[in-house]
């Protein structure tokens, strides 16, 4: 399928942007991302998608619920593990969801709103995409490494950007 196809480069991309980076480079917040880290934001992309696949079994799905696993914003190497083990488990039927969450900072009530595993799938894809953008922004700050050209950009983004080139 597509979107596994997409998802699967995108963890590519991330992987060898984790690879060239040394611990204290992944772990420091940087003041261009507001004080976070790339670690942070790396945290960020793979608990959301662990909280869809764990959320899958039981046809509930609540973000809002992620661990916040501060070993995944330390340690690359672990990061890029997860990152391989969820390329791994995507492969699953569509099936509908529950998704709740609380999307007012003024409120405690929670949302529930019915969607399905593919379309929770493409929103991941879509939110890594965006903190990449956010962790290339992050790499100019502390580190002179190069990242792919289309490192953080939308696929739409590339096809029309090739388009005007053209």
């Amino acid at each position: 399928m597509q979107l596994y196809h997409a998802i699967r480069s995108t963890f590519q991309q991330l992987i060898v942007v984790l690879e060239q980076l040394t611990t204290d480079q992944y772990k420091t917040p940087s003041e261009n991302l507001s004080g976070s880290s790339i670690g942070q934001h790396t945290r960020h992309i793979i608990e959301l998608y662990q909280c869809l696949l764990n959320g899958y079994s039981t046809g509930k799905v609540c973000y809002d619920d992620r661990k916040r696993d501060n070993r995944i914003e330390t340690d690359q190497h672990f990061a890029k593990q997860l990152l391989h083990d969820i390329s791994a488990t995507i492969a699953k039927d569509n099936i509908e969801l529950q998704l709740a969450g609380t999307y007012d900072e003024q409120s405690q009530e929670k949302l529930q709103l019915t969607t399905n595993y593919y379309r929770e799938l493409l929103y991941n894809h879509e939110h890594a995409i965006h903190h990449m953008a956010l962790i290339r922004v992050g790499l100019k700050e502390i580190s002179a490494q190069p990242v792919a050209e289309y490192f953080g950009i939308a696929s739409s983004t590339i096809r029309h950007r090739e388009q005007c080139a053209q």
